[in-house]
This record gives structure tokens, C-alpha cells and sequence, in this order.
């Protein structure tokens, strides 16, 4: 079944843009959910098409930050989709237990994990069937993101009130601790718990995993990342580990490499005899720091200097630390080589230009693989796959860089030796096209119908992936105008507080008060001054006091307000002026300046109070 596939070439050129710019690779990622986050993202930055966005990314680079927390919805809960985890607490995790001896290590991979509320439902439920001592000696969780902000609130285990609505009573008060308002999940199961950043298509899958986790994740793949991804987690899992997937995600149930032990809560196990050849191959596994690596430095060394393949480290000096057996036969190395300039080798350029590639695995701090490196020795050519991966210690510094070399000679003359059988057996297979034609016309009508049925359910399966899509978007945006929302409201009721509080003080004032800003407009007005001259606030809000047309003169107070506009204390004055009533008064004129934080005056306070007449 073939499709067309119509991709706009400047939302390509943007996605290659950031691939090289950024190492973020998006490009297997659905075209229709990629290009709504981005167009939203685009809308807030009143850009108008996806060039003129990319220039906004060459000129702001903290725009990146913005992008990628808009294209990675964050979206997640403890115990999301209860009936699919009572499954696994009740039938799946059981079974782990079974499987394993009273001391084995139980490893679980929880992939795009966010703020870490599925790894810590996962490390809930084995520590309650374990038992916390058990627990925290055999289960390790690691749990990844590409997203690093929502690493980091993992790790820090906080969460709201709210947040923990869906845990169970019980279990929230034997796994979290209140701390200043919020909840912690507990610190010594927490160590238990690994985060790290992960990119599922780019970077290789950790291996021997009992339980891999990820619920909702590859829906926004296309379905040839899907494929992929899948068989990676198909390498990562050791034989009958289980696969939990989110409800929207069905292409693992049309693929050998699994089988489903409950389809209606996607929960698959591993199919270890599945071909090799239904699995892409995957690259060197990631290792993560264990703190239950418990061999010693001797045993490491050994392991390092008898290794079938050679393999040096490289430090960050650009110094040869180390080359095992392997290494120093192949290569001609010799102790005084060890601790030497790699540049002053001549292992830095062949059989490969290697200082080049050092540079790019420092650089995208990701392996980087070189295919097939004709290397001549002598009137022989072997081939070589190169392998340069940084090496990084338990707090994700970069120390150094490790490089393997594997002898592929073996493979590629097979290859060749394959090809040669190929072109053989094209021959003879043309021999027979003319009775498989005959059989092709009944095969192309069921293939026609089978093909129909195909579509139909890729088309209904790409739908239900797009609505779960847009269904997290939306809670996404929904929790989002939820806060600003509680935030206007507490806004409001502080600023309505404020407004009762100061019409309290000003109306228990028996002096007319009359506050004025910088331009001398009446900003407040109180009782006793509508008592006094007769006009009500809402006459004079907003006017030139100079303008003011009641009994008192006001151009008495032109010289006064100018004095205090300008730092000086002005005298007190005593005005004759005439009341509402019309009657004669003597006003004693007080003045102050309004101040702001800096002291500086931005208005000024007058205040009016009658004197008894003798």
C-alpha cells in the first residue's frame, strides 16, 4: 500500500533547522500535532510563516526554550488511567517478582517520564509488593525525557496538593512527606528513581529492562519512527519483559517482536525468537550510574584490557589514557605512546580522521558511528566500523571519549558473497515470474481488499491518536488559563482590599483630603471634602484642581504644589474661602508629597480643615 506524503518545505526547513542548530530531531514526529504546537508558538510571536520564525530563532536564541516546552507537552498524573494500573499492580508486577530471584536487580524504564509522575506510580507499586527494604536494594527506575526543565522537577519529587489527587490515601501517606505546603515523595525510595535525558529516536535504548513504561509517547511519532523506537525497546528488554504502553497506541499489537498479554490496557511482553531481522540494530546501550555496580577498579581493568574489540580513551586533554590488548597489537602502540598528544599519532588519521570526529561527539555529546573504513595493511584491505562515544561520570560531566574499533572484514565479504548468491538467485527467479504472474492477478484482488481494510484502520487509528493529541493539548492549555485564572482572582481580592482599606482611612479623616499626581489631577476626593466644597468624588476624579470651580481659590495653591513637586516642605497657609452652604470659613492648608519607592515625590497630599470661627 503506498501513500502520498505532502509535507510543507518550510516547516522542513525549520525542523532541519533546528536538528543542526539545537540536536533536537523532530522530523519523525506527526506532521499535523508538530505543526499546531508550532503555528501556536508562532502565533505568540506574531510571526507570519515559518521563515520568518527561523530568523526569530537565529537572532533570539532563548526562543528555543519557549519552542521546545510548547512541542513537548508536559502533560501527566499519578495512576493515569487507573484500570490499566490495577492491572499491573494486581497481574504484571506478580509476575516480575516470580520471574526473578530474591537478589536479582529489577531494572524499569520509564521513557518520556516528564515531571516524574509515572516513575514514582511504578516505584509505589513494586515498593508495596516488595516492601521498602527490598525495594530500595533491587529496583532501579530510570526514568527519561528529552525535556530538561521537566527533569529537573523530577528529581526535585515535589508536588501540590492537587497534584496528588489521584493517589490513593493510603499510599500518599506512606510514600510522601509534607514539606512547606507542598508533598515530597520519600527521599530514600527516591534514590531509586533515575533521571536522565533520553531522545527515543537519536540516542540507543538502555538495556536489560524487566518493565518499560511509556504511555502516550509514541503517538506523536510517525509510524517508521514508531517501527523503530519499538524495536529498540525490543533490544532493551530482557526475555519476557513487558511492554506498557498508553490506550491510544496499538501498533505494537500488529508487530512480532510482541505479544499482548492484555490488549485492552496495552500490556505486551517481549517475543525473544523473534527474527533478527525484524529489528533494526540498535547502538552501543546507554549506561546509566548504578549505585549497585559493585565491581571493583582491578575487575573493570581486566574486563577493559582483555575485550575481544580494541578500544582506547581519549581525556579531555586530547591525551591516549588508555588502549587495551586489543588496541596496542592492532594498532602498534606502546606504553610510551600511553599519555601522548593523540594528534601526534598516527592512529588520529588512519585508518580514520579521528581528532574531527572527537570534536562532534564533544560537541552534540552523542556517539557518533563511522561505517565500513577501508584500512590497508600491507596488500590486505580490512574494513572497520568506528564507534566514538563521549564518556561522561555520575554528575554528567564530560571526561573524556572513548573509541572502539571492530573488525568487519568478516561481514562485508560475506556481504559480497551474499550479493554474488543475490544476483544467482535473480536469475533463477526470473526463471519463474511467468507462473507467479499467473497467480498474481487472485493475489492483487485480495491484496486490493486487504488494502481497503488497511487504510481504514490506519486511518482510524491515526484519528485516535490525533484526538488523544489535541485531548492533552487541551487539558495542557486548560490548566494553564486555570492558574492565571486563581492568579486574577487573588489579584482582585488583594487590589479590592486595598481600595476598602483606603476609602476606610481617608473617610475617618474629619480634614478635606485631596490627593493629586504629578500632572496636580485629582486622583482621590474624601467625605469631608464633598462635606466641605460641596462636589462629589465622582465630579472631580480625574480633574485639574486648578480647575475647580468651589468656594476656595485655588490658585493659592499653584505656588505650594510647585514647592512640593520640587523637594521643598511648603508652610502651612491659612486661606479665606467659602463653603457649600456659602459661608464664610477660615482653611487651614496642609501640604505633603506623595513618594514612591525611591523616595522621589510623584503627586502630593492636600489636606483642608476648617478652623472655628472666635
Amino acid at each position: 500500500m503506498t501513500t502520498t506524503d505532502e509535507r510543507d518545505p518550510e516547516l522542513e526547513a525549520l525542523l532541519a533547522f533546528i536538528r543542526d542548530e539545537r540536536g533536537f530531531d523532530f522530523t519523525g514526529y506527526k506532521r499535523a500535532s508538530l505543526g499546531r504546537r508550532i503555528t501556536k508558538r508562532m502565533q505568540e510571536t506574531k510571526a507570519a510563516s515559518y521563515s520568518e520564525y527561523r530568523h526569530l530563532l537565529e537572532t533570539d536564541p532563548a526562543e528555543y526554550a519557549l519552542l521546545f516546552d510548547t512541542i513537548l507537552i508536559n502533560v501527566t498524573s499519578f495512576f493515569r488511567d487507573p484500570i490499566a494500573w490495577d492491572y499491573v499492580r494486581e497481574e504484571i508486577t506478580p509476575r516480575i517478582l516470580t520471574q526473578r530471584n530474591d537478589n536479582d536487580s529489577i531494572r524499569i524504564w520509564s521513557t518520556g517520564c516528564s515531571t516524574g509522575e509515572e516513575a514514582y506510580t511504578v516505584a509505589m507499586i513494586f515498593a508495596d509488593a516488595m516492601g521498602d527494604e527490598a525495594f530500595v536494594s533491587r529496583v532501579k527506575i530510570y526514568a527519561t525525557d528529552v525535556d530538561d526543565s521537566a527533569l529537573a522537577l523530577g528529581r526535585h519529587a515535589t508536588y501540590s496538593q492537587a497534584q496528588l489527587e489521584p493517589v490513593p490515601q493510603t499510599l500518599r501517606d506512606r510514600y510522601f512527606e509534607p514539606v512547606n505546603g507542598s508533598y515530597a515523595f520519600r527521599s530514600e525510595l527516591r534514590r531509586s528513581v533515575i533521571f536522565g535525558r533520553h531522545d527515543l529516536v537519536q540516542d540507543p535504548p538502555i538495556s536489560r529492562i524487566d518493565f518499560l513504561v511509556s504511555r502516550n509517547t509514541l503517538m506523536y511519532f510517525d509510524a517508521s519512527t514508531q517501527e523503530r523506537i519499538l524495536s529498540n525497546f525490543h533490544f532493551a528488554l530482557q526475555d519476557e519483559g513487558f511492554l506498557f504502553l498508553g490506550k491510544s497506541e496499538v501498533l505494537v499489537a500488529r508487530s512480532p517482536l510482541y505479544a499482548a498479554i492484555d490488549l485492552r490496557r496495552r500490556v505486551f511482553i517481549k517475543v525473544p525468537s523473534a527474527a533478527a531481522r525484524d529489528r533494526t540494530v540498535p547502538r552501543t546501550p546507554r549506561v546509566f550510574d548504578d549505585a549497585d555496580a559493585g565491581d571493583g577498579g582491578v575487575v573493570r581493568e581486566a574486563a577493559f584490557e582483555t575485550a575481544p574489540l580494541a578500544q582506547i580513551v581519549i581525556d579531555r586533554n586530547g591525551r591516549l589514557s588508555a588502549a587495551n590488548m586489543q588496541a596496542r597489537l592492532q594498532f602498534a602502540l606502546g606504553q610510551r605512546d600511553i599519555g601522548s598528544l593523540l594528534q601526534d599519532l598516527e592512529l588520529s588519521y588512519r585508518p580514520a580522521e579521528l581528532r574531527s570526529k572527537i570534536e562532534q561527539a564533544y560537541a552534540e555529546r552523542h556517539t557518533i558511528a563511522i561505517r565500513e573504513v577501508e584500512w590497508h595493511t600491507g596488500p590486505d584491505v580490512r574494513y572497520l566500523d568506528i564507534t566514538v562515544q563521549p564518556l561522561t561520570s555520575k554528575t554528567g560531566e564530560l571526561v573524556g571519549i572513548g573509541v572502539t574499533f571492530s573488525d568487519v572484514t568478516r561481514f562485508r565479504r560475506l556481504q559480497e558473497a551474499l550479493q554474488e548468491s543475490k544476483n544467482e538467485v535473480e536469475t533463477a527467479y526470473e526463471e519463474l515470474q511467468a507462473t507467479v504472474e499467473e497467480l498474481e492477478t487472485t493475489n492483487e484482488e485480495l491484496q486490493s481488499t486487504n488494502e481497503e481494510l488497511e487504510t481504514t484502520n490506519e486511518e482510524l487509528q491515526s484519528t485516535n491518536e490525533e484526538l488523544e493529541t489535541m485531548n492533552e493539548e487541551l487539558q495542557s492549555t486548560n490548566e494553564e488559563l486555570e492558574t492565571i485564572n486563581d492568579e486574577l482572582h487573588q489579584r482582585t481580592d488583594e487590589l479590592n482590599e486595598v481600595n476598602a482599606f483606603l476609602e476606610a482611612v481617608l473617610g475617618g479623616l474629619t480634614a478635606a483630603v485631596l490627593v493629586l499626581d504629578s500632572e496636580l489631577r485629582v486622583q482621590a476626593w474624601n467625605d469631608s471634602a464633598r462635606e466641605l466644597w460641596g462636589l462629589h468624588s465622582e465630579e472631580v476624579i480625574g480633574q485639574h484642581v486648578l480647575n475647580l470651580d468651589v468656594g476656595f481659590p485655588v490658585d493659592r495653591l499653584r505656588a505650594p504644589l510647585r514647592a512640593v513637586m520640587s523637594g521643598t516642605e511648603p508652610e502651612t497657609e491659612l486661606v479665606e474661602a467659602v463653603n457649600r452652604r456659602g459661608r464664610p470659613v477660615q482653611v487651614q492648608v496642609r501640604f505633603a508629597p506623595l513618594v514612591n519607592g525611591d523616595q522621589s515625590p510623584h503627586g502630593s497630599i492636600v489636606m483642608m480643615e476648617v478652623l472655628e470661627q472666635e
